[in-house]
């Protein structure tokens, strides 16, 4: 009876064991290939429950969500021979499992090693044929997008993987050359700030002459209404003075000396040394007049 059990128990355990590495089990998250003695018989195996031959077929999967792969920064050089550090990283997804498989058996690490050679090579070729200031702002979004679309190409066909982007995270200038940049971008500043000085004092200069011409003209022409205005108004005092002598001599000289009177003694403190038998006081003297 133990016997029986025994042979028994062996064979469920045999079964088993056929049952377990018949099925397998594909995630929304995973590519999957499935093998033959090492060759892939079946490619890009949907999500769900799938059947396999036992101890023959081996089931290959891979991560099938979008991947970040980080670049160590690398030295380039610009169209004018400049060297930059450029820090940059990657994100990438199985496209074509059986492509993948074939290009990488299947490793992953291999994958992002092929990929960081290619992303370097496009780089160069991208930075060289531009400038420093295109490469760091001019057309640094349009350097990315090329080589995001022409990686994407490559990598599609000889890795079975699509490239979903590729972005610069930093550019620097390298240690040995950084500080000279710098040196010679002060001296290009202070040039410049020297430029913008020397054209503001020249312009300030044109303005401070331009107001004190102003100023003199006005003054002059201020000057030359006054005193027309003062010539109109002492020919007209005259005018008037002379057409009130004209209708009565005497009273106008009265007038007057009466005029003269009041301005002289306004003032008590004031001396008059004058001769009294003068004209001056002829109307004080002689109350007939």
């Amino acid at each position: 009876m133990s016997a029986r059990i025994l042979v028994m128990a062996v064979i469920v355990f045999i079964l088993g064991l056929v049952g377990v590495n018949s099925v397998f089990i594909i995630t929304e998250l995973e590519r999957a290939v499935l093998l033959e003695f090492g060759r892939v018989v079946r490619a890009d195996i949907e999500p769900g429950l799938h059947l396999k031959k036992p101890f023959i077929n081996e089931v290959r999967k891979f991560d099938a969500r979008v991947l970040t792969l980080d670049i160590t920064a690398e030295r380039f050089l610009t169209l004018e021979k400049k060297a930059v550090m450029v820090d940059s990283f990657a994100k990438f997804k199985v496209n074509d499992a059986q492509s993948f498989y074939t290009a990488t058996a299947g490793d992953t690490r291999r994958a992002e090693g092929l990929l960081r050679q290619r992303i370097n090579n496009g780089l160069r070729n991208e930075i060289s044929n531009r400038t420093l200031h295109e490469v760091v702002s001019g057309e640094r979004d349009e350097l990315m997008t090329n080589l995001a679309e022409q990686l994407d190409d490559v990598a599609r066909v000889e890795l079975g993987v699509e490239v979903v982007d590729v972005r610069v995270k930093k550019i620097d200038l390298p240690t040995d050359v950084s500080q000279s940049v710098y040196a010679r971008m002060n001296t290009e500043r202070d040039i410049e700030a020297r430029e913008h000085r020397a054209q503001g004092y020249e312009l300030g200069a044109g303005i401070r002459a331009d107001a004190d011409k102003q100023r003199e003209i006005i003054l002059a022409e201020a000057y030359s209404e006054a005193e027309e205005i003062r010539g109109t108004g002492d020919a007209t005092s005259a005018s008037i003075y002379a057409s009130a002598y004209g209708k009565d001599r005497e009273f106008y000289k009265f007038y007057r000396s009466m005029a003269a009177y009041q301005k002289t003694f306004s003032n008590k403190g004031d001396v008059l040394l004058v001769d009294p038998d003068s004209d001056f006081f002829s109307y004080l003297n002689n109350s007939k007049q």
